[in-house]
């Protein structure tokens, strides 16, 4: 009598992924394998992955987070909240508009955490996504050693982005090794439910990363005529303020001549904007890369904190 074959079939490379999480944890190979037998691949995931918003030139990708619907909010939140953020803020030395910025970006303040299975979406693009396959399947793995503390609910049912980020702040797994903290002091870290866990974590992120008290994030530079082309690969500051003035980058604000800073151009609807960043922007683009990513949070960060000081509550 043949025994009909199960509905699943093992995901490319799971053997060898349970065998390292049992090696590495001691955990039940039989429970693994269970667990990551009812993961499914999801092709929503793939098309996704495929069109980030970040694909967006500046002027439109602005147009998505600086909305007055999303500035209002994050002044109502940061006003209804305030004794914890400035808490928070002050033990982390991370300006608290930058906290309530952050999840303002990525979860609309909590409203938008995610419909996605957290393992499915790590299976999905650990496994059969070739491009980025060695960070996720990294990722996946994380994810099923993390403890149960660590997580704001059972593996099996956790939802989040289609890249398996979690909670109002979108942690991946690493991140929440890394850098979730306990801030409630209940035991667990829960990045769904507890807002002090939330807003710590962020913040002890931005710490980690080199965040700078007080320390400036960007700033407008009006290039001269003959102002010189600078190849930028990425955020790092480089070159003191003044160097860039004398190539012809002029601050619109007054600023350290020997702050170390970058030279960032985005494509505005006016035609290309030119900006210092200095290193909290570098630090911003740890949460992700894209300095698109860091402007905009940059910017719904000062208009929150032009509206919680008194100021109009408008897109800048």
């Amino acid at each position: 009598m043949l025994i009909a074959a199960p509905a699943w079939a093992e995901h490319p490379g799971q053997a060898q992924l349970v065998r390292e999480v049992a090696q590495d944890t001691g955990k039940n190979p039989v429970a693994l394998n269970a667990l990551l037998d009812g993961a499914k691949k999801q092709q929503s995931i793939l098309d996704a992955i495929s069109r980030p918003a970040e694909a967006k030139p500046w002027s439109e990708y602005r147009q998505i987070f600086l909305t007055p619907a999303r500035i209002d909010a994050g002044i109502a939140f940061y006003n209804e909240h305030r004794a914890l953020l400035e808490k928070i803020g002050k033990q982390y030395g991370v300006a608290p508009e930058y906290i309530v910025a952050i999840i303002g970006v990525e979860t609309f303040y909590g409203r938008n955490t995610g419909k996605y299975k957290v393992l499915d979406a790590l299976v999905t693009l650990g496994l059969y996504y070739p491009p980025r396959a060695t960070f996720f399947r990294g990722e996946l793995k994380t994810f099923l050693e993390l403890p149960d503390n660590q997580l704001a609910g059972p593996v099996e049912t956790l939802t989040g982005s289609y890249a398996g980020a979690q909670g109002w702040g979108q942690f991946m797994p690493g991140s929440i090794r890394d850098f979730a903290v306990d801030e409630d002091g209940d035991g667990r870290i829960d990045l769904q439910n507890s807002l002090p866990d939330i807003l710590a974590s962020v913040a002890n992120y931005f710490a980690k990363h080199g965040w700078v008290a007080g320390g400036p994030v960007a700033a407008r530079a009006q290039p001269d005529a003959a102002a010189k082309s600078l190849t930028v690969k990425d955020s790092t500051p480089q070159w003191p303020v003044e160097q860039l003035e004398a190539w012809g980058y002029a601050p619109v604000q007054h600023l350290n001549p020997g702050e170390l800073s970058s030279l960032q151009t985005f494509q505005g609807a006016g035609g290309p904007e030119r900006w210092f960043t200095f290193q909290n922007f570098y630090v911003i683009t740890r949460y992700n890369r894209s300095p698109m990513y860091a402007m905009v949070v940059n910017q719904l960060a000062q208009a929150i904190a032009e509206g919680v000081s008194g100021g109009e509550s408008a897109t800048p």
